[in-house]
């Protein structure tokens, strides 16, 4: 974007947060909303296990694997339109998808979800940073981070709400009036952003790249769960995404118009801010997956019953990422980075020692306390100190890795627990909770040797 100057003290800034995240936060809530409709749309549809999981994996996949196309669209022709398109893409595909009476067409809506997703998340951040400046910035990071992290736990609960009311098709049904009402709204107060001149062509292939990769990774991880983990499939799946990853990379230091600048990502703070979403992303999704299936499945309770258990989980995403939010000034991101994993393991383990569902919801709520604070670090750490020119790609690159943690903690919670999905058994779930929270312990450790050790600075 070339507006910086123009918009930083923008009178209705704080108006404008409000709706970026409130368009924000239904793309945040559509991945969790979901969750918790699963096992009903899994009845009603005939879904099979692999069809569940590529319910959620195939937006946040979509999502993330094209938004660094979207945060380039943004920088090139202005924020403004893109987010308008993305919310306008988002809106028609969740009426398609709330209509499917398939697994082939609900997908197919998911997919279509992510691609407005995609156009909208990365060019509604890069209005958010330059909006705003300084000590304002950073709240204004902090707030949108929060709706991140609190509103993917509040997903679960509307989802409860809304499937035990009017039915699973609401959760997607829901988004049209409020996607209309935002579009309407946006169009007014928005101000008008100008791109780059000249405008360098858009790098297609490297999207299709570094989406297919993913892809062929995250359907690795799906399909482990019924034929092994160490299989000549399931090898080169893995292999075949890191052959898509490699010749991503060769190609952005060679394209005209690059869809990234790689050398970013040898940047210790977006690296690490890049790692700490992902990680993340993968654990709250992971635990919400398994806590709503064993809920309803091992457990035999209704959406509403589910829902209501997830109301403190979602209070305490918030709070942990509210005290992150003023502590990170004075602390810095490395201690309170490394403290948030490690807040996040002790809660995945609690399900481990006993699958009692008190257990498992004081469990899933401590480990949310440390995914909340992880949101703030990660947006802190990445874009804290990113130039304005940078601001479109730097805000893709970390919803990339947000969006990839979804997809790889669903997958491979799904397929570490696949017994359990399949019938009563609670092991499965067990399984799962025991894998996040070694994930958890190992990224803590990770956290402690790449977080920058100062705090962050603030133009």
């Amino acid at each position: 974007m070339t507006t910086h100057d123009t918009t930083t003290q923008h009178p209705l800034r704080w108006r404008l947060l409000a709706f970026l995240g409130i368009a924000q936060l239904m793309l945040i809530l559509d991945v969790t909303v979901v969750a918790i409709a699963l096992p009903h749309m899994e009845t009603d549809l005939g879904l099979s296990r692999a069809a569940i999981t590529w319910t959620v994996s195939a937006y946040t996949l979509t999502f993330g694997g094209l938004m660094l196309l979207g945060g380039r669209i943004a920088d090139l022709i202005g924020a403004k339109r893109v987010v308008l398109t993305g919310l306008l893409v988002f809106t028609a595909a969740s009426l398609v998808t709330g209509l499917a009476d398939s697994a082939e067409l609900l997908i197919g809506g998911r997919i279509v979800q992510g691609v407005g997703a995609a156009l909208l998340s990365p060019a509604a951040l890069s209005l958010v940073v330059n909006l705003f400046s300084g000590d304002e910035r950073n709240k204004a990071l902090g707030v949108w981070s929060a709706l991140g992290g609190g509103g993917a736990a509040l997903g679960v609960l509307l989802g409860g709400l809304i499937t035990s009311g009017p039915g699973w098709p609401w959760v997607f049904f829901i988004n049209v009036p409020i996607g209309l009402a935002l579009i309407a709204a946006l169009a007014t107060l928005l101000p008008a952003t100008s791109g780059i001149n000249p405008r360098p062509q858009l790098d297609i292939l490297g999207a299709l790249l570094v989406t297919g990769a993913t892809a062929a990774l995250i359907y690795a991880l799906i399909r482990a769960g019924d034929h092994g983990w160490v299989t000549v499939a399931t090898g080169g799946l893995v292999l075949t995404a890191a052959i898509g990853y490699t010749a991503f990379t060769a190609w952005q230091k060679k394209a005209r118009s690059p869809l990234m600048d790689v050398t970013m990502l040898a940047r210790r703070p977006v690296a690490t801010g890049a790692f700490l979403i992902l990680m993340a992303t993968a654990l709250m999704v992971a635990a919400f997956f398994l806590g709503t299936f064993y809920f309803q499945h091992a457990r035999g309770y209704g959406p509403l019953h589910t829902g209501l258990l997830f109301l403190p989980v979602a209070i305490i995403t918030m709070l942990g990422a509210h005290l992150t939010g003023t502590l990170i000034g004075r602390l810095g991101a490395h201690p309170l980075a490394v403290a948030a994993l490690l807040i996040a393991a002790a809660g995945m383990a609690v399900p481990v020692l006993t699958m009692h569902p008190i257990a498992v919801t004081a469990g899933v709520a401590i480990a949310a306390a440390g995914t909340g604070a992880l949101f703030v670090v990660a947006s802190a750490t990445a874009l804290g100190l990113v130039a304005p020119h940078e601001a479109g790609i730097a805000s893709g690159i970390v919803s990339t890795f947000h969006e990839f943690g979804a997809s790889i903690g669903a997958a491979v919670v799904s397929s570490v627990a696949a017994a359990s999905f399949a019938g009563d058994a609670i092991g499965g779930f067990r399984d799962g909770f025991l894998v996040a929270a070694i994930a958890a312990a190992g990224g803590a450790v990770v956290a402690g040797l790449l977080t920058p050790g100062r705090p962050a600075q603030h133009n």
